[in-house]
């Protein structure tokens, strides 16, 4: 069973997700990033493009976020941004 953290998605209009998930790749502004349980502590601006979550099981989902703010503490990972899409 792999090891899973609390991932949030906010846009200005409501909470788009909330659940428990195995990993992102998310669009940095420098390139993509992959966030996994037990990540360092981070905060970091996100570009328009492509989110990937691996859920257990090996699921992916994905999606096309607008731009945004990612911050990552204490096994929670909440993404800010102005708009998501089922890709």
């Amino acid at each position: 069973m792999a090891t899973t953290f609390n991932f949030k998605v906010l846009t200005p209009k409501r909470c788009e997700i909330d659940e428990a998930v195995v990993s992102i790749v998310a669009p940095g502004t420098d390139g993509y990033l992959g966030v996994l349980a037990n990540h360092a502590p981070l905060i970091t601006t996100l570009r328009a493009g492509d989110l990937k979550i691996r859920h257990e099981g090996d699921r992916e989902t994905h999606y096309s976020i607008g731009m945004g703010i990612l911050k990552v503490a204490n096994n929670v990972a909440i993404l800010l941004t102005e708009s998501i899409e089922p890709a």
